[in-house]
């Protein structure tokens, strides 16, 4: 099988490091990829946005799958594009995407198929946003409707804070959504899809805030674990039930079918499961530690989903390892980032047992040094027993790891790791 991966971070970097751990690829390129995926996989110097280019590629290189990694080019069409060349993709349609690409559709896509989520106003002015904020109370959510990159959300108890969030929004031309606020931790669920199954990977947990302790803005991701010793053992199977079912359902009974990966972002609240997001591709970093404990291989796992023969497949298998991800952040994320600095160690990291390292903002120089051209620039991903041990082997390989003014957290999975020692 040759595969097509499109995008260049760490996600596509998980991604192509299963397809090369699978006996059934014989080739794996990539659009663009970055310097860590171009050591498994041939790169293609193509714009991921351009449809007709990834298209043109994939019918090029012989691919028998194009799997699209990010959401932008999702929401832009490229899956529509690669499908109309007549080869597979793995990765929604552009209006099965706006799942994701809008906030306020997905919520209207909710409330059709009875999914349990916070109750939410879309607001489209200061006055509407007042009124939303007034309603709900603090602590306030306020989203950008569209694409943010992970980064368009704000959960604060200053009304000010808030109200600047949403004006910024709407004097960009955008929409927003403002949401009751859910108590309770935070789950992420990946489910495959073919349009009418729905097969869940393992869930996993991932941490926003730039800085321990939950502190700082919200970033893209700064770590996550699996397994979660603390969740519900029947949670797997109640999303699936009453969430992404009802909702690859909802989208068939539209006209629109969902095949690609549905990420139900879940609280676990009080009142018990709810839905705080959905997104419409597998999350950054969750990808990079649950892709680490699949046994299955990858390769067919997707082709059924582009097929719609997921229904056909064995129980998936897994490990019984647990997996730590931490990202390691240029100077400056998630505000203005410093490019260029020289990245060191990797090698000396990945000999440490059970770690490997996927890159994501990386690139070369002049010189042909590895360097930083992103804010989310690695993500070391540690492997063991138990989360204890599996958090021991990440940082263990973060240690050998030189780039000047970066940061990391340090409490990833901690609090987890603890419920499984004490």
């Amino acid at each position: 099988m040759i595969i097509l991966v499109v995008g260049g971070g760490a996600r596509e970097h998980a991604l192509a490091r299963a397809f090369h751990l699978d006996p059934a690829v014989t080739a794996i390129h990539a659009a663009p990829g970055n310097p860590g995926i171009g050591r498994i996989a041939e790169l293609h110097s193509v714009d991921p946005m351009d449809g007709s280019a990834v298209a043109a590629l994939a019918t090029e290189v012989g691919a028998n799958l194009v799997v699209v990694g990010p959401e932008a080019p999702l929401v832009a069409g490229v899956a529509d594009a690669v499908r109309a060349a007549g080869i597979p993709c793995f990765g929604p349609s552009a209006q099965a995407a706006m799942l994701e690409g809008s906030k306020a559709f997905a919520k209207e896509v909710m409330d059709a198929a009875g999914v349990p989520t916070a109750a939410s106003r879309v607001c489209t002015s200061q006055s509407e946003l007042g009124t939303a904020l007034r309603e709900f109370g603090a602590p306030h959510v306020v989203k950008d409707d569209g694409l943010a990159a992970g980064k368009g959300v704000v959960v604060t108890s200053d009304r000010d804070e808030a109200l600047a969030h949403g004006d910024a929004i709407l004097a960009a031309g955008g929409t927003v959504v403002v949401e009751d606020y859910l108590d309770g931790p935070e789950v992420s669920l990946f489910c495959l899809c073919d349009g009418t199954t729905v097969v869940p990977l393992k869930p996993a947990q991932d941490f926003k805030r730039a800085y321990d302790g939950d502190q700082g803005l919200n970033t893209g991701g700064m770590g996550a674990y699996t397994p979660l010793p603390w969740a519900p053992a029947t949670l797997e199977q109640e999303v699936v039930r009453t969430v992404a079912q009802p909702t690859v359902d909802e989208m068939a009974r539209r006209g629109t079918p969902f095949q690609g990966v549905l990420y139900v972002g879940l609280a676990l609240t009080s009142k018990g499961t709810r839905v705080v997001e959905f997104n419409a591709r597998f999350g950054d970093p969750e990808t990079q530690a649950v892709l680490a404990r699949l046994e299955t291989p990858l390769a067919g796992v997707l082709l059924a989903a582009a097929q719609g023969s997921l229904g056909e497949l064995p129980t998936l298998k897994w490990s019984d390892d647990s997996a730590v991800t931490v990202v390691i952040a240029a100077h400056g994320y998630p505000g203005e980032v410093r490019s260029g600095d020289t990245i060191t160690g990797i090698d000396e990291a990945e000999a440490e047992p059970g770690v490997h390292v996927l890159h994501a903002g990386t690139s070369t120089d002049g010189a042909g040094s590895l360097v930083a051209s992103g804010g989310r620039v690695l993500s070391v991903v540690g492997k063991g027993e138990n989360l204890a041990q599996a958090r021991d082997r990440a940082y263990a390989g973060i240690a050998h790891i030189g780039l000047a003014g970066s940061h990391h957290r340090t409490d990833i999975a901690l609090n987890a790791a603890n419920v499984v020692t004490d």
